[in-house]
């Protein structure tokens, strides 16, 4: 057992467990001269190189889990939707899915061959972590998938993703289904590769407000949650919209992954109305690209309030801007290993071995 799964079951730890969101990626140089060789989606299609991303992070950082290297947007393939990144490595799809005939050609039942590169990838990356720390495995929640399905790409309005939800519930609750069926066979497939934790990312769905979330939303990531049960802990993470949390927290998982828009320990005790659940994060990212000193007190600050509460995985509010350093991250992942000791007297100083 780890102090990180421990900490996702809600179980007492002898520190906080930390790991970080993008830990490995852009700001890395080792990653960027990777990225110079091969392409995107290459790097996501060898097990050998998503291994090495993912194992370097961790032995950088000394954080507490490991995240296989991959992309939300894969499953999409075996979906029948392309994609592809363009030069700034934003996804662009061709075709977007708009009109009830367009979800029709949505596939109803993907072929998980097309995603076993990613199964690889998890289990090459489980052999060379060779025990250190656990493996957490993702993908994408259904609203935000859908999202980049129907809008072609990013955006900042989501008319084209509202507008098919608020004119044709048939037809959003249908492509929702086919996206949350395949989720399903996904996240278990990466669960039997020897993933020990998943992470459900719902980027994107703080675009919509709680009642929008409560109708075209929650019963879908309520039926993924129910059929991964408690085979692994599984958080939940969206961001943009705290007034969905409590709506989040009963659609499912484990673990509420918390944004840097909420208060930690007040939003923590309002999800705890509805009984016990762990919390991952929130500092905020730009805080690695302001100063050492207001990076760790902030730090130090989050700790001091959350006082050694049971529960706690301590994270970034999203992930690691491109900008930061990697000397920044780890001397946080090295502050929140020590701190978390000494903000709770009555935890044992036992922490990780610094690599």
């Amino acid at each position: 057992m780890s102090v990180f799964l421990d900490a996702c079951r809600g179980e007492p730890t002898s520190f906080t467990p930390v790991w970080i969101m993008r830990q490995a990626g852009r700001y890395q140089p080792e990653y960027r001269a990777i990225r110079e060789k091969v392409g995107f989606m290459e790097l996501c299609r060898s097990p050998a190189l998503c291994s090495e991303v993912a194992v370097r992070a961790v032995e950088q950082l000394n954080v507490d889990a490991a995240i296989v290297f991959s992309d939300i947007l894969v499953v999409l393939e075996p979906l029948g939707v392309g994609f592809e990144f363009t030069k700034d490595d934003g996804p662009r799809i061709a075709q977007p899915v708009r009109t009830a005939k367009d979800v029709d050609r949505v596939v109803s039942e993907i072929e998980l061959g097309a995603l076993s590169y990613v199964m690889d990838a998890i289990r090459t990356t489980k052999k060379d972590l060779a025990g250190r720390v656990p493996l957490i495995g993702f993908a994408g929640a259904p609203f935000t998938l859908a999202s980049y399905i129907i809008e072609g790409g990013s955006s900042r309005e989501y008319h084209n993703t509202k507008s098919l939800m608020f004119s044709d519930a048939g037809a959003w609750n249908a492509l929702m289904r086919k996206i949350s069926d395949a989720l399903i066979r996904y996240l278990n497939a990466q669960i039997d590769a020897g993933a020990e934790c998943l992470q459900i990312f719902d980027s994107w769905v703080g675009a919509l407000g709680p009642s929008d979330y409560v109708r075209y939303v929650q019963p879908h990531m309520q039926r993924i949650f129910g059929a991964l049960g408690d085979r692994v802990p599984v958080i939940h993470f969206g961001t943009g919209n705290p007034a969905l949390l409590p709506y989040m927290r009963r659609a499912g998982g484990h673990v509420i992954g918390l944004d840097h828009r909420c208060d930690l320990v007040e939003t923590w005790n309002l999800l705890e109305k509805d009984g016990p659940i762990a919390v991952q994060g929130n500092l905020d990212p730009v805080l690695l690209l302001s100063s050492r000193k207001a990076l760790l007190d902030r730090a130090e600050q989050l700790l001091e309030d959350v006082a050694g509460r049971r529960g706690h995985i301590f994270n970034l509010g999203h992930g690691v801007l491109p900008a930061a350093k990697p000397d920044d991250v780890r001397a946080l992942v090295d502050r929140v290993h020590e701190a978390s000791v000494r903000t709770s007297p009555a935890r044992p100083s036992l922490l990780p071995t610094k690599a």
